[in-house]
Formats: structure tokens, C-alpha cells, sequence
């Protein structure tokens, strides 16, 4: 895989966001729009560029959504990547090879799905943003309900037109966010409607939630 690095960081603070070609068109924008709400701290932003969307984010596999289309199980290659090569690099080149770096894992749709994921898998990402994650995904709330998150803060978001959707299945969206809300309990979080649907300003949701995150995480 590989990845593109926005920002020269003066914090001690590391987002990391899976993207495709459609994110890295909006990126430098959400990355501005992250800078400006971070009081003066810049911290360092690296898109992960997947090579499968659907197969490369997903948990596991899920056939029949999108016609014939299906969903694969990359996400589990996709962590590993990101926690044994990825971050050592990262925190090497750009942190001094420190070890008190906050990671916070985040992104838009399937990558806010995978982000969730990544947080039930692993303690290295002090927050996790999930900005309308794809959390209709067949069997993720039973999954969600019999596992417990390891991050410290999370955010999660979705459009007010989203429950609207055509598709069946995407439709349950709404329902599941508020129970994924519920499900993290004591953990800090927060959850945010946005208007729009599920196309409307990604980057600048997607960027809200990181804000949050960072805020958040940073505290004492």
C-alpha cells in the first residue's frame, strides 16, 4: 500500500485515514479545515491509499449489497499493514522514533466502518472517528454488541437523509448508529448529525470528527 503525509508536525498527535481516489480529491481541504480547529498544534495526516475499496476496508465478506458486487475480508492485511509497517515508519521519520504518539484512527463511509473495526482489534489508537461508517454492514452489530472498543474517544457521525436511502439494507443505517452510539457505553463519545445524505461534504465531516478526536485525546 502506500500513503501521502500532509503536514509537518509540530505535535505529538498522528491521524490516519484510509482513502481512495474520490477522498484524495477533497484531502488538502480536510486537512485545512483540521489545522484551523487545532489551536495552532499540526498534527500530521497520512492517507492510506487502498488498492480495493470494498475488499481492502471490510471486515469480512458480505455478498449480494450491491447486485453481484460484494464485499471482501482485506480489512484484517489492511490493520496489520497499518500497525507493523506503517506507523513504526511513520513514527521513525516524522516523531523521532517517540513513544508517547497519539494515533487516531479515522475516515468516511467503509473506511469509518474499518476505523470502528481497527478500534475493537487494537489499544495503539488513542481515537477513533467514524464519519457515517458503514455500520449496516451485515452482522456488524452483532458483532459490536459482544465486543468491547479499545480506544479512548470516539466520534461518530451520519447525514440526516441517510436513513432514506433506496437500499434495503442501507436504510438500517439510523437505527444502527444509535445503537452503536449506546454500545460505547462509558467511553468517551460523541455522536453528530449532519445535514445532507450520505454524499453530502465528507471531507468536512470527516475533518469535524478528527477536530473532536484531537481535542479530546489531548486532554489531560
Amino acid at each position: 500500500m502506500k500513503h501521502t503525509i500532509y503536514g509537518d508536525t509540530t505535535s505529538d498527535i498522528c491521524l490516519i485515514q484510509p482513502v481512495d481516489g474520490h477522498d484524495m480529491e477533497q484531502i488538502e481541504n480536510e486537512y485545512e479545515i483540521i489545522r484551523s480547529g487545532c489551536d495552532g498544534a499540526v498534527p500530521l495526516l497520512v492517507a492510506v491509499h487502498t488498492d480495493d475499496w470494498d475488499k481492502d476496508l471490510s471486515p469480512w465478506e458480505v455478498h449480494g449489497v450491491f447486485g453481484k458486487e460484494g464485499f471482501g475480508n482485506g480489512a484484517p492485511d489492511t490493520l496489520s499493514y497499518i500497525t507493523k509497517e506503517l506507523i513504526p515508519q511513520v513514527r521513525c521519520d516524522y516523531f523521532n522514533d517517540a513513544g508517547d504518539v497519539k494515533y487516531i484512527i479515522g475516515g468516511y463511509s467503509l473506511a469509518g466502518l474499518f476505523a470502528l473495526w481497527s478500534a475493537y482489534q487494537t489499544d495503539i489508537f488513542s481515537g477513533c472517528v467514524a464519519a457515517s461508517p458503514s455500520v449496516w454492514f451485515l452482522n456488524w452489530m452483532e458483532y459490536a454488541a459482544t465486543h468491547t472498543i479499545k480506544a479512548k474517544a470516539v466520534y461518530l457521525s451520519l447525514g440526516r437523509k441517510e436513513p432514506k436511502a433506496k437500499n434495503p439494507l442501507m436504510r438500517t443505517v439510523g437505527d444502527c448508529i444509535m445503537k452503536q452510539d449506546e454500545l460505547l457505553g462509558d467511553i468517551p463519545h460523541v455522536f453528530e448529525w449532519n445535514e445532507g445524505n450520505h454524499f453530502s461534504e465528507p471531507d468536512i465531516r470527516t475533518a469535524k470528527g478528527f477536530v473532536w478526536a484531537i481535542k479530546r485525546c489531548c486532554e489531560p
